[in-house]
């Protein structure tokens, strides 16, 4: 499953009397009757609950909220109207939640790769940082994710290396003045991508060199890329910023695989990690039974203290 299957568009009406019947009916709280928070600061996206919630990000939120969630991530940020934006942004301001991720439209992903050097590509990545900077003031958001792209085959790697980290050390410097960090992420989705383990990922933020570049560590990817996943991430833990979720095999959520979530939140949470966890990935069951079963596996995975 890729991210480009976690962004959905918020274009239907939000949560009525007649959902918020239904989700009382169901067991879940009424709406202002918040959740205990968890250990760890676990962050919901757009669509994860919207039998329950409805097709409304913004009822969406509200629900996550009362369930006891703190932090949302949201892929698609950057391709939602303004105007939503800065609903989302309000919203989150009222709740006391926080903005985890979302992607810096065209950067780099793809074919469009830093690894070439080649102006062009360059271009369309620092003027996606740009306006990255304009849509986490809108949400108050920290983190922004950036995906160097493939492999340029027909370069060295050492040469496509250092174009990578000579490209992000000028996104960099957009972000920087305004607090704002790229969190590179290693991914497992084709083997043409140039980023796909921890330790060359932890190599280019030190090549980098600068506070707004940083480790998206994304378990379910480096459980398929490399596995050994606690002492990969004591490795490289210095440069990991933000960390998402994800069960393998079938990117569900904790308990649905094989990895033993509830010993990886306990070293994450001995680390002394305050950042946001996100729950990139699908909900194993459809509907509100799905949706329900998912909130009971977060809490399950949750009592490691």
């Amino acid at each position: 499953m890729k991210r480009s299957e976690f962004i959905k568009s918020s274009v239907l009406l939000g949560l009525g009397a007649t959902a918020a019947n239904s989700v009382f009916a169901a067991g879940m709280p009424a709406a202002g009757r918040a959740e205990k928070t968890f250990n760890l600061d676990y962050a919901p996206h757009a669509g994860m609950f919207a039998a329950h919630a409805g097709e409304n990000f913004i009822d969406q939120i509200k629900f996550m909220h009362d369930q006891g969630f703190r932090s949302i991530e949201d892929n698609g940020l950057m391709k939602r109207p303004v105007a939503l934006q800065e609903e989302i942004g309000n919203t989150l301001a009222k709740l006391n939640m926080t903005m985890g991720v979302f992607v810096v439209d065209k950067g780099g992903n793809g074919a469009n790769t830093l690894a070439a050097g080649k102006k062009e590509y360059i271009d369309i990545f620092l003027n996606g940082c740009r306006q990255a900077v304009e849509v986490a003031k809108r949400v108050n958001a920290k983190w922004a994710t950036v995906v160097p792209g493939d492999f340029e085959r027909a370069l060295p790697i050492g040469i496509q290396t250092g174009n990578v980290i000579e490209a992000l050390r000028r996104g960099a410097e957009i972000l920087e003045p305004h607090g704002l960090i790229m969190v590179l992420e290693p991914l497992s989705d084709t083997p043409n991508l140039f980023l796909r383990h921890s330790d060359q990922t932890h190599l280019i933020c030190k090549g980098v060199n600068s506070p707004s570049c940083k480790i998206l560590y994304d378990i379910y990817h480096m459980q398929k890329n490399e596995g050994n996943l606690i002492t990969s991430m004591e490795k490289c833990w210095d440069e990991i910023a933000y960390i998402q979720i994800g069960d393998n095999p079938g990117r569900k959520e904790p308990g649905t695989g094989e990895i033993n979530y509830r010993n990886v939140f306990k070293y994450i949470d001995s680390k002394g990690f305050k950042g946001v966890l996100g729950m990139e990935h699908g909900n194993a069951m459809p509907g509100k039974e799905g949706e329900l079963a998912l909130i009971k596996a977060y809490r399950e995975a949750d009592k490691f203290k």
